[in-house]
């Protein structure tokens, strides 16, 4: 099947697959200061790139969003009501042993709004085949990876299983590869030959190139596309790149923004990208959309959208299970 969602397929759910983290957002101006203090204002936030895609796409219009996470006693309860107000079905595993994930996100306040990351995965990456039921495509339309699943043997087994339980059903998959970081640690060629059977590959700039070897991301996005049928590349303020069968189609411009934070806009992206797509739009459609939504994004401090106003969440939600 193409990337495309057919018509038959526009009404079915999103499900998600990733990590759902706690992120302690720390926003400084300037260097830090090596052995004393630096000021800076600090907040608590719900996190991780599977959860942050999954809440930017209901806010994007997707009607029926699911998550499969997995997260510790510590604050499974809080994750759970933040997801439900934001929209989403959480389908969340509560780990016996390990604690919810945490991100210390350092972001310089100044005119880039640039983020560091600090990670300790915690229970996002010890999802397991387990975890996981045929049953959790039943009414989907679209499967989403988040690529740090990849980072852990837990959590790649996991991907495989869902990945070839969404080829055997026909339904598409996408996946954005996460953490150049990550993915250097993981090797070029372990991920690509699990990319082999994605429809669709969501990779930034840095992501595109370190995976082809090539220095200019719209090369890359043209390699990438001859593996992957579908493969849009974002660049922040350069916008996106669409290619297909080695070619690059379109070039979309990024819409102005402000930045305060841009934690969590390559999540925005993929989110608005994905409820675009589902709803039927043509590809460059759905990353004009995409490009929207990362500019909204790095306007606000942390990587989920505005809660809807008033909103209580989707009844039915996630029932937890010790794992």
């Amino acid at each position: 099947m193409g990337p495309e969602v057919t018509a038959g397929r526009r009404n079915g759910a999103l499900l998600v697959v990733g990590d759902v983290v706690t992120d302690v957002v720390v926003r400084h101006r300037g260097p830090l200061a090596t052995g004393t203090d630096t000021a800076a204002v600090i907040r608590t936030l719900p996190g991780g790139a599977g959860a942050n895609v999954a809440c930017w796409a209901a806010h994007a219009g997707c009607a029926d969003v699911r998550l499969l996470g997995r997260v510790g006693a510590d604050a499974a309860r809080w994750h759970e009501r933040e997801l439900l107000a934001a929209g989403v079905r959480p389908r969340l595993v509560v780990d016996a042993e390990a604690t919810t994930g945490t991100v210390i996100c350092l972001v310089d306040a100044g005119a880039s709004a640039e983020r560091t990351f600090l990670t300790d995965s915690g229970a996002s990456l010890r999802l397991e085949p387990a975890d996981w039921s045929d049953t959790l495509l039943d009414g989907v339309a679209r499967l989403h990876l988040s690529g740090y699943l990849l980072f852990a043997e837990p959590s790649r087994a996991l991907a495989e299983v869902a990945l070839a339980a969404a080829r055997a059903r026909g339904v598409p998959v996408s996946l954005d590869p996460a953490s150049a970081g990550f993915l250097a640690r993981l090797g070029v060629d372990r991920f690509l030959a699990f990319a082999g059977g994605l429809d669709v590959l969501l990779p930034s700039r840095d992501e595109a190139c370190l995976l082809t070897g090539l220095p200019d991301w719209a090369d890359a996005a043209a390699g990438l596309s001859r593996l992957v049928p579908l493969v849009v590349a974002r660049s922040g303020a350069q916008g996106a790149l669409v290619a297909r069968c080695g070619t690059v189609l379109a070039r979309v411009p990024a819409v102005p923004a402000s930045p305060q934070d841009t934690t969590g806009a390559g999540d925005a992206f993929t989110g608005a990208f994905l409820a675009a797509l589902g709803a039927g739009a043509d590809p460059r459609e759905a990353a004009a959309r995409g490009c929207e939504a990362g500019a909204r994004a790095v306007e606000r401090v942390g990587g989920r959208p505005p809660r809807p106003g008033g909103a209580a969440g989707p009844r039915g939600g996630g029932a937890f299970r010790h794992g």
